[in-house]
């Protein structure tokens, strides 16, 4: 089968197997819950929900526990049943500090009344599904965080014919999508067919990078009998996983400058978000947990753990053994996009598909150069853009010439500062130009 892909980007830590082969052979393990969860009302992107519940309020497992603010915004759940310890600022994996429900654990899990198994696809109806996974909080969990309900609604005349389930998971060292694949591929691909109902008379596919062939070969048995779903087998590159890059790989339409998915069609969703909407189907559980990439190279027993939310980057490190040696860097994420952390105090939500500790020799930056024009960050852009044009021109805070280099269409995936050989923070300048267009379009 010809492995499909798009034009452009990298190949990062392909020497050691872009670090994958710590973990993707780790069957998933459940971390037992600790004594504290903290568990944010915002994500990673959209309105922050509001707090409904005060200090000393007892809780219970699958509770609302934060109402959604605005369209663009998810409720929020209580991982665990207990006591509300507090309502405040804490440390969020953004590496800022937001407003957070802090509960005791009494560790009894016992579940909300209201708790119980929606249905079935065939049983339920396309509103009834949305309505679902509205309130059950389910957003995207590929590192986003994007309410997965707003993708299954788009306006009228914008025409879904298919929906992509991304598992090509192109980040280095994470294996969480891998593992989830292999081990529960009647989640993925019931929680496909279940987008699919709501997108009535679109074609699913699930994209997955041939390093996978497990699974590969677990999701092909999964759909043998099920015309309307494919596997697109996809090559090994950086950055496959990105939205508009898998959804040239798989159908080839191009997404226009400034414009979304659904303006040609398509709706793509992360594999585990799939997966959750059929297990609130089947369980009636909100989201309050997901498969975590605990890994690096100085991570003691790197794994693939169950977390439920609100547990702590450090706790889940300390569950691995803890540190060979100090890292350099801890970041919530991959290496690529990830975000390094202050401290390890953030805890686990529903984005957080990995926390990988690199060594201090890892992290060690070269010198900075002057650009050569030597165009290695034009021929790696996924987005056909011209990296070191858009950062000269924030560099020097020309940011109405950067945004003529349509600096917006960047996704920030990081490609040109890695195969830059001067060594430049290309991305980081771009995303500088990037948000002070942002403020200059809010004026």
């Amino acid at each position: 089968m010809r492995k499909k892909t798009f034009p452009g980007g990298v190949h990062p830590l392909s020497h050691i197997h872009h670090g994958k082969r710590l973990t993707d052979q780790c069957a998933v393990e459940v971390m037992p819950v600790p004594d504290e969860v903290i568990i944010p009302m915002s994500r990673i992107i959209g309105a922050p929900a509001k707090p409904l519940v005060k200090k000393g309020d007892q809780v219970l497992m699958g509770q609302l526990i934060g109402e959604a603010q605005g369209f663009i915004s998810a409720h929020v759940h209580a991982s665990v049943s207990g006591k509300v310890k507090a309502v405040k600022d804490c440390p969020h994996p953004t590496g800022e500090k937001r407003l957070a429900v802090v509960i005791e654990n009494d560790h009894k899990d016992e579940v909300h009344p209201d708790i119980k198994p929606y249905g079935t696809i065939e049983s339920m109806e396309s509103k009834a599904i949305v309505d679902m996974i509205k309130a059950c909080g389910i957003v995207g969990m590929g590192g986003a965080t994007f309410p997965a309900h707003v993708k299954l609604m788009p306006p009228p005349d914008k025409k879904i014919d298919v929906v992509i389930l991304n598992g090509a998971e192109c980040e280095p060292y994470l294996t969480s999508d891998h593992r989830l694949m292999v081990e529960h591929p009647e989640r993925v691909v019931n929680g496909l067919r279940a987008v699919l109902k709501v997108m009535d008379g679109a074609k699913g596919y699930i994209g997955i990078e041939d390093n996978k062939k497990n699974a590969i070969e677990k999701i092909k048995a999964e759909i043998r009998d099920d015309d309307n779903i494919e596997v697109g087998v996809v090559k090994v590159k950086y950055p496959q996983g990105a939205e508009k890059q898998l959804i040239h790989a798989i159908t080839k339409r191009v997404v226009p400058s400034g414009k979304l998915p659904m303006d040609v069609g398509v709706v793509v969703m992360n594999v585990g978000t799939a997966a959750e909407v059929y297990n609130a189907m089947s369980t009636g559980m909100p989201s309050v947990q997901r498969i975590v990439t605990v890994t690096g190279h100085c991570i003691k027993e790197p794994k693939n753990l169950m977390v439920r939310f609100g547990t702590t980057y450090g706790q889940c490190i300390d569950y691995c053994g803890g540190f060979t040696e100090e890292p350099g860097k801890v970041i919530s994420g991959g290496p690529m996009m990830g975000i390094a952390q202050p401290d390890l105090l953030a805890p686990v939500i529903a984005g957080t598909s990995g926390i990988l500790a690199l060594t201090a020799k890892e992290t060690l930056q070269s010198d900075i150069n002057n650009c050569i024009r030597c165009g290695r960050c034009v021929q790696a852009c996924p987005m056909n853009l011209m990296p070191y044009k858009i950062a000269a021109s924030a560099d020097g805070g020309r940011f109405d010439e950067a945004q003529k280099f349509n600096a917006m269409d960047c996704v920030e995936c990081g490609s040109c500062s890695y195969i830059c050989p001067s060594r430049r923070m290309l991305v980081q300048s771009i995303r500088l130009s990037k948000n002070a267009i942002r403020k200059s379009m809010k004026k």
